[in-house]
């Protein structure tokens, strides 16, 4: 960093990537400030510079002692300890310390007090208890699928759904007659015992619960028909469609079947009925919404019926280290993998990592337009194009 660019920096202000300190500051201040940014996208701390942005500077003789202090509580004062990157840059009005604090990759971070922190646009607090399952998920520390919600109780299971859920197993050819319930339940992550109690976790509740919205609200589907191409129009439909997991998915499939169209087409003086899009896409297309959403965010999956599109918004960016491009290419990542486990034991999915290849090839034959992934917000986007008009 230049004189150039720290005055671009000192001139924006504190920002989610930049915090100012005055020197000398307080040890358990400074690893506040690192664990913050370590916890959260990374970013730079400037030393000796007021909260208003005026460099009030650093002696040039205790450089190295700061720089020395710095290293220190990043190290001691941190848990896990963050490697930072240090650098000084002279200003007319006195020395600034530029602390390069990394992303970190062994998040979630904490003082030696105990505490976690985030970064905001306008400072840091902080974080609240959905955002540290967010921070362990992320590194694969814990994964939320296999967490016991706070009331749920063995009670809440319900028997015809374990008996549809065993027989939808068995027609896969997986023979489990023999092996006794619970010991199936815990092996697959549906119920975990906790202070002596059977407990159901988060995928139990939402494949076997009498009703699994009344312990995790917000795992539902929003499904909108849309008049225009534009979400500030009036719904012409709208669904909430809640229920456990496989009865949500073919619910979901019913109302994209009323809102498509089924154009006629001619072949051997005959008309033949064919759905707007290939049933094999939209399946695809919600049960990886509904398998890979990131369920420490308190909104539904939304599957929104345009004139010229159909939109299917997955609440969660994607996990670390995918990206769109790597998507495409069939990278296999899993945020929910119990979720994703009983799915492939049921037929719902395959361990290959080809639903969205399979979904660009065959989109790209029956319609001649590929779909469009993309990140939007906090949202993963899947927009199929419809080329009928409606």
């Amino acid at each position: 960093m230049d004189l150039t660019d720290l005055n671009t920096r000192l001139s924006k202000g504190e920002n989610l990537h930049t915090e100012f300190k005055a020197w000398p500051v307080q040890p358990e201040d400074l690893a506040t400030a690192i664990v913050a940014f370590a916890n959260t996208d990374g970013g730079q701390l400037m030393l000796g510079v007021n909260d208003d942005g005026q460099v009030a500077g650093i002696d040039e003789g205790d450089l190295d002692r700061v720089a020395q202090l710095v290293d220190n509580i990043a190290y001691q004062n941190c848990e896990p300890p963050v490697t930072v990157v240090q650098e000084t840059v002279a200003s007319e009005r006195g020395h600034v310390r530029v602390v390069h604090v990394p992303k970190g990759d062994q998040r979630p971070y904490r003082t030696n007090r105990g505490i976690y922190y985030v970064r905001t646009s306008s400072g840091r607090r902080q974080a609240s208890r959905e955002e540290l399952l967010r921070l362990f998920q992320s590194t694969e520390s814990l994964y939320y699928d296999e967490t016991c919600p706070a009331r749920s109780r063995k009670v809440d299971l319900d028997d015809d759904a374990l008996a549809l859920l065993l027989e939808a197993v068995r027609n896969q050819g997986m023979d489990v007659t023999d092996i006794l319930t619970d010991r199936l339940l815990r092996n697959w992550n549906l119920i975990r015992d906790i202070d002596g109690e059977s407990r159901p976790t988060f995928t139990g509740i939402l494949f076997l619960a009498r009703n699994p919205q009344q312990l995790l609200a917000h795992a539902y589907v929003s499904a909108l028909r849309i008049p225009g191409k534009d979400i500030s129009a009036e719904p012409q439909d709208q669904k909430r469609i809640a229920g456990r997991m496989v009865d949500m998915l073919h619910d979901t499939m019913r109302f994209l079947d009323i809102h498509l169209l089924r154009p006629h087409h001619i072949r051997n003086l005959e008309p033949e009925v064919r759905t707007e899009f290939p049933s094999e896409v939209l399946r695809e297309a919600l049960v990886n919404a509904m398998a890979h959403r990131d369920y420490t965010i308190s909104s539904p999956v939304r599957v929104i019926v345009y004139d010229d599109r159909v939109e299917i918004r997955t609440p969660g960016r994607l996990p670390n280290t995918v990206t769109v491009e790597s998507l495409k290419q069939g990278i296999h990542v899993l945020r929910n993998p119990t979720i994703y486990n009983i799915l492939l034991k049921i037929g719902l999915v395959t361990d290959a990592g080809s639903g969205i290849p399979r979904m660009i090839r065959i989109l790209r034959q029956e319609t001649g337009r590929e779909p469009d992934f993309r990140v939007e917000g906090n949202e993963f986007v899947v927009v199929l194009y419809r080329r009928i008009k409606t």
